[in-house]
Order: C-alpha cells, then sequence, then structure tokens
C-alpha cells in the first residue's frame, strides 16, 4: 500500500487557501473603487469647462489642421 504523501496535500491545501484570499483581496479592492467613485464626483470642486472658461490647447496652441 502507498504512504500518503502529507506534503503535497498541505501544499494543495496552502495554494488554494492563498487563491482564496486573493480573490477575496481583488474583489473587496472591486468594491472599494466601485464604490469610491461616487463620492469622488460629489466632492470634486467643478472644473473650468463647468464654469464656462475656455482653456488654450494642451498641443501648444496649434490646432491639428492648421499650418
Amino acid at each position: 500500500m502507498a504512504k500518503p504523501n502529507y506534503q503535497f496535500e498541505k501544499r494543495q491545501r496552502d495554494l488554494a487557501k492563498k487563491s482564496r484570499q486573493e480573490e477575496k483581496r481583488r474583489q473587496k479592492l472591486a468594491a472599494k473603487a466601485g464604490a469610491g467613485d461616487v463620492p469622488a464626483d460629489i466632492d470634486e470642486a467643478p472644473s473650468a469647462d463647468d464654469a464656462g472658461v475656455s482653456l488654450p490647447p494642451s498641443n501648444g496652441g496649434t490646432e491639428p489642421g492648421s499650418t
């Protein structure tokens, strides 16, 4: 009769436990990121676009089609 390989079984249990913990961590981060989006939009100061102020182009003042 073959002997049970306890080290292999323990290693498999540990790997399964680690993967479950990692999945749980990812879910918590996703939930935190999803819940964090709503309050961040509410607390933000209005941007220049919201105030009706036009900003100069960010590409050095030249339009893409002009020469």
